[in-house]
């Protein structure tokens, strides 16, 4: 994803739920703290963003996000890339990460401001979904310098032990060991 791309999707999905501030969670995410030209392919190549609203309690407005703008809606065909309606707990995120949040504000965007995971935390939550995607993308986050291999382990020690499973907490671990010792 482009942040152009980001900031059509954070306007549209602010125009549809009538909120402007809307959280963005996965890969998109990392267009908060860097422009696509500064980021590695296996950081961009998605053309997804997921999407949660602060304020929705039944879900409603993650799924008319998702309704009007998710994958093989007519956005989607129309531009070639979606968002995702999510929840604000889809990632799994450690202690303090709202403190951390970067806001997108470019004009584009408006009336949407998308509030976007610091990099350390989005690659702690990918790490723990324990996709082989997502270790793609915090290897390419890492191997281009945009993360410290310290804060990383940091933060994936501090996840939520009742959302991480054992398996996945102990494989991110390892993986990391052997990536920034």
């Amino acid at each position: 994803m482009k942040r152009e791309e980001l900031e059509h999707v954070l306007r549209a999905a602010s125009r549809i739920i009538g909120e402007p501030d809307l959280l963005v969670v996965g890969s998109a995410a990392i267009l908060g703290s860097h422009d696509e030209g500064d980021l590695p392919s296996a950081a961009t190549r998605s053309d997804e963003a997921d999407i949660a609203p602060f304020n929705d309690p039944d879900g409603t407005r993650s799924m008319a996000i998702e309704g009007s703008l998710g994958a093989g809606s007519m956005f989607h065909e129309s531009f070639g890339y979606y968002a995702d309606g999510v929840s604000i707990d889809t990632a799994i995120l450690g202690p303090g990460w709202r403190d951390r949040l970067l806001l997108f504000d470019p004009p584009g965007a408006h009336p949407g401001r998308g509030w976007c995971l610091e990099p350390h935390d989005l690659a702690a939550a990918k790490l723990a979904a324990g996709r082989p995607k997502d270790y793609e993308f915090v290897g390419a986050l890492l191997d281009a310098g945009l993360l410290d291999g310290a804060t990383l382990v940091a933060r994936v020690e501090v996840l939520p032990a009742d959302r991480v499973l054992p398996a996945f907490q102990r494989r991110a671990q390892a993986w990391l060991k052997g990536r920034v010792g």
